[in-house]
């Protein structure tokens, strides 16, 4: 019997270093890269990102802990003391999302810089940091669906080490990370296709917030521990992610309909966007 991955990558005495913060970091840094080099093809002020970054993180990480911790207050009320040992898990991608959308249109606004074209740039580097970062929970083995047999991961034809890592006490599970990462790495190509058609401003963003909140839409449904409204007959993500489809849409439409939309440029002289 196979045992599962360490989720420790390095223990120097009393200080770990966990995986899933490696593999976290990781996915920030690649989509850092990434939005850095776009920035710099659309015309934004330098170092525009960084200045972002060190705002967006640690608000993103605060607000996915809150998230997680209000929709779970009947038991943090019970226990206030636990509230701040987000390294016992307990974060939500949603409350990261919303967090860093806030900061996002704090920042635009000091800067006088357009939000949509921010988050137009933002938008594959989100999703791509979203697939790697699901990783982090196979290492952990969490946000994993329901019960399967090892014969139904096989025909999956998985690595041994993914069908080891989702035995847990006993019992084979659906490996939802990977169904997710692999819709988060669909996304990330097709944002990068839709990139080259030159949208109009604000679209490569909202197709982001379509295509991502169908994915977690149908995987949420496979999940064994989501969050759930009082009642528990409704899974919070469930629920945020067809809001989100609906809003996403009616801006799409509405702007379209409203204003005369600039476009991105895919080439120009200057590497400016294009009216």
């Amino acid at each position: 019997m196979a045992y599962p991955l360490n989720p420790i990558a390095l223990d120097l005495g009393g200080f770990q270093v966990h995986w899933y913060g490696i593999i976290i970091g990781l996915g920030i840094a690649l989509g850092f890269y990434l939005a850095s080099k776009e920035e710099n093809r659309l015309g934004l002020p330098k170092d525009t990102f960084s200045d972002l970054l060190i705002w967006a993180i640690p608000i993103a990480l605060i607000s996915a802990r809150l998230y997680y911790v209000l929709f779970e207050w009947e038991y943090y009320s019970q226990n206030p003391g636990a509230i701040i040992q987000i390294w016992n898990g307990g974060i939500a991608i949603h409350g990261a999302l919303i967090g860093s959308v806030i900061t996002a249109i704090v920042f635009t606004r000091k800067r006088k810089l357009s939000f949509w074209k921010l988050a137009d740039i933002a938008a594959p580097s989100i999703i791509l940091g979203q697939a790697i970062g699901r990783w982090g929970n196979f290492i952990n083995q969490e946000a994993h669906g329901g019960e399967v047999t090892r014969s139904f991961l096989e025909n999956l034809h998985l690595p041994n080490f993914i069908v080891n890592q989702m035995y847990i006490d006993g019992v084979y599970y659906h490996p939802t990370f990977l169904y997710e990462s692999i819709w988060n790495l669909l996304g990330f190509a097709l944002l990068l296709l839709l990139r080259k058609v030159n949208p109009k401003r604000g679209e490569l963003f909202l197709s982001y917030v379509i295509w991502y909140s169908v994915g977690r839409f149908f995987i949420e449904g496979m999940r064994t521990d989501s969050l759930m409204l009082p009642g528990d007959f409704l899974r919070i993500a469930q629920v945020l992610s067809l809001s989100l489809i609906a809003i996403a849409v009616i801006l799409f439409v509405y702007r379209r309909v409203k204003y005369r939309l600039p476009q991105y440029a895919d080439q120009t002289n200057e590497g400016k966007i294009a009216s």
